[in-house]
């Protein structure tokens, strides 16, 4: 089992926001936080976002380089996609592969993508139809 995940964001304000919400929707809980960084914990596993010091914000992320690609989430059904889905778009934020959306993963993977502040993907994954 995975115990923690730990992120170095350029604006903690901004992924506060973005991640404090998404991972509430989900049903993670705000587990700790300091004036830098802020996690939020489900079951035993948590999710650690750090402010990532001024020195080191000169070459910004990028899920193409070595590194951290995205971060794909369990949603408990299609719904739960569908609904993540207008929330996201009624605060603004844009989903990613519209076109091919909620199928961009494939014909039978159900899914919703998207980008937090940093443009590290996220991905929240129905679970195989007929299993929901």
């Amino acid at each position: 089992m995975l115990h923690h995940v730990e992120i170095y964001v350029s604006d903690i304000k901004k992924s506060r926001e973005f991640w404090g919400w998404f991972l509430e929707e989900l049903g993670y809980q705000s587990y700790q936080k300091w004036e830098s960084g802020q996690s939020w914990k489900m079951n035993e596993t948590y999710l650690v976002f750090v402010q990532a010091e001024d020195r080191f914000l000169e070459v910004p992320y990028h899920r193409c380089r070595v590194g951290l690609n995205h971060l794909a989430f369990h949603a408990t059904s299609r719904e739960q996609v569908d609904e993540m889905t207008n929330k996201l778009k009624d605060k603004g934020i844009e989903i990613l592969y519209p076109d091919k959306h909620p199928y961009a993963g494939g014909e039978s993977y159900y899914a919703l993508f998207l980008e937090d502040p940093d443009r590290i993907k996220v991905e929240l994954v129905a679970p195989e139809k007929g299993s929901d």
